[in-house]
């Protein structure tokens, strides 16, 4: 099984919050899970859900402030695996291109 999900871990905070999402972003390394960071959030795969969560918890905890906004979204598709990285595959075949707007 593979349970993919979108993190986003942010300090309510005034100014950038770079520093406290790099903390969480770094949280998830000492756990058995795949991850890419991008604009608005984390997508992060692991093999179990019990391994998401507990990167997850993770990621939440090690951000400081007094307020800390998490959101998680998962898909756990437990009729077989599936990466990520297959499911932008599929959007690409049916656009025809990259499922980007910016050139490389």
């Amino acid at each position: 099984m593979t349970v993919i999900a979108l993190l986003s871990v942010a300090p309510v905070v005034e100014g950038s919050m770079a520093g406290e999402v790099a903390k969480a972003v770094d949280a998830l390394e000492g756990f058995d899970v795949t991850y890419e960071t991008n604009p608005m959030g984390t997508v992060i795969e692991a093999d179990d859900i019990e391994e998401l969560m507990a990167a997850a918890t993770a990621a939440h905890t090690a951000v400081d402030g007094d307020r800390v906004s998490t959101v998680l979204k998962i898909d756990d598709k437990r009729g077989r695996e599936q990466r990520a990285r297959e499911k932008v595959d599929a959007v690409e075949r049916e656009l025809g291109r990259p499922a980007r707007g910016d050139p490389e």
